[in-house]
């Protein structure tokens, strides 16, 4: 499989790291790529950050407007009517960034996923279901849209994995943050979750708290 278009934030001695982090809906790999520099990562723990590109396909919710999309949603209901089939055929795609990387000589023990929204619902399908241990999973104002379907790989049961939510989102309600939440531990992962008085963004708070995850899940 050829790899998505992305951007490679290098660290400034080779990385023993890397963070894969997938935007939202209708942003691009730029959208979370200022945010590097503020997380203030020492020097001694250097991380390669890669920001795929996602493809540009129809999205129903938006009258068929083209855009770039992990996977189309075809309804906003409360349970997100999404494309199953689009979403694990973006998390197939995010695997291949995953098995670069190895193939660079990072551990898969030292990537970690993240996503955001739209991209955090393909983030938690792809590190679930990835048949090597990886080194957590972050879930940013996002839904565990694969709940019921989902086939986790044993390798990650013991995955660290950490959800960050708006309690003013009115684009991803923060009931479908806690409703991950509550599925992750009914399924005996270890799940934290934090909330944030901020709407469908991130804050600078929750920037700082990413920051020292990173130290503690990678020193």
């Amino acid at each position: 499989m050829s790899l998505l278009p992305c951007i490679e934030v290098e660290p400034s001695s080779p990385a023993n790291a890397t963070v894969i982090w997938l935007h939202g809906l209708g942003a691009d790999g730029h959208d979370f790529e200022p945010i590097v520099p503020e997380l203030n990562l020492p020097a001694d723990l250097p991380i390669r950050f890669i920001f795929p590109h996602a493809p540009s396909i129809p999205v129903t919710i938006n009258n068929g407007y083209v855009m770039p999309a992990w996977y189309d949603v075809l309804e906003m209901s409360i349970e997100r009517e999404v494309d199953e089939v689009q979403l694990k055929a973006s998390a197939s795609a995010i695997t291949a960034f995953i098995d670069r990387e190895i193939s660079r000589g990072i551990d898969s023990r030292r990537i970690i996923i993240a996503g955001f929204s739209q991209g955090g619902a393909v983030a938690y399908q792809t590190a679930l279901t990835y048949p090597k241990p990886l080194a957590g999973l972050l879930g940013l104002s996002t839904y565990f849209a694969t709940k019921d379907t989902i086939a986790p790989s044993p390798e990650n049961k013991a995955i660290p994995i950490q959800i960050y939510h708006g309690s003013k989102d009115n684009v991803v309600p923060e009931i479908l943050g806690q409703q991950s939440y509550e599925k992750f531990q009914s399924m005996g992962y270890a799940v934290k979750y934090a909330t944030y008085p901020i709407e469908h963004s991130v804050c600078l708070e929750e920037i700082d708290e990413i920051s020292q995850w990173f130290q503690t899940i990678l020193k």
